[in-house]
């Protein structure tokens, strides 16, 4: 049972850590790290590269959440386990594929920030929670044009989200709960410096077209 965890970390991290925005900041002859924020998220690929390659390494980002959680549930189905057995596999999975994107060995542990891969994750987890959060992210971006400030707004309705859940007797375990107040709580950590940009008004917005 705890092997079956431990390979789930394992792999969840790996498939998190799949460098999609260097690789596409590859494709276009650029060093994305040497671009913009430096970071190797979508948001900075598509502030600096454009759509073109900006949406493809988010689709990217969230389909590395969207696997990391598979991956857990069909190890989990070979072993017999309870409800609350898989919710903590799928729940770790989805903790460890964040923490890969956001902190990959390839990169000396400097990543993303996790949002495009904790969204898939929670869409893998849980499809109603998942489209409350994006309802939230968009309703913030819409009203700031800051990704960041949309980005924590989405991490803080998380665990709300999820909470709700648990009260409306939705989940077969607190273990969701939990794991989402890690993964928000990850995520808040990934945009300090966002933080400190807002608090000295150098953040830059997302211009509307």
């Amino acid at each position: 049972m705890w092997f079956t965890l431990v390979i789930t970390a394992a792999i969840a991290y790996l498939l998190g850590s799949f460098p999609a925005g260097y690789l596409g900041g590859r494709l276009a002859g650029v060093d994305i790290r040497k671009l913009g924020s430096g970071n190797v998220g979508a948001t900075n690929v598509t502030r600096t590269l454009g759509k073109r390659f900006g949406y493809p390494v988010f689709a990217v980002d969230f389909l590395k959440g969207v696997a990391a959680v598979l991956a857990a549930a069909t190890l989990t189905k070979g072993d017999n386990a309870d409800p609350r057995f898989v919710d903590l596999c799928t729940a770790t999975a989805a903790v460890f594929a964040v923490m890969g994107h956001s902190y990959p060995v390839w990169f000396r542990f400097q990543g993303g920030k996790g949002v495009a891969t904790m969204l898939g994750t929670l869409f893998a987890l849980n499809w109603i929670v998942a489209i409350v959060v994006c309802a939230v992210w968009y309703a913030v971006f819409q009203a700031t044009r800051y990704v960041s400030v949309a980005s924590i707004a989405a991490a803080v309705a998380l665990p709300t989200a999820m909470a709700a859940m648990l009260i409306w007797n939705q989940l077969p375990s607190p273990v969701l709960l939990y794991f989402t107040l890690l993964l928000a709580a990850l995520v808040i950590l990934r945009h300090r410096s966002n933080l400190s940009r807002l608090f000295k008004g150098t953040e830059p917005r997302f211009d509307r077209k």
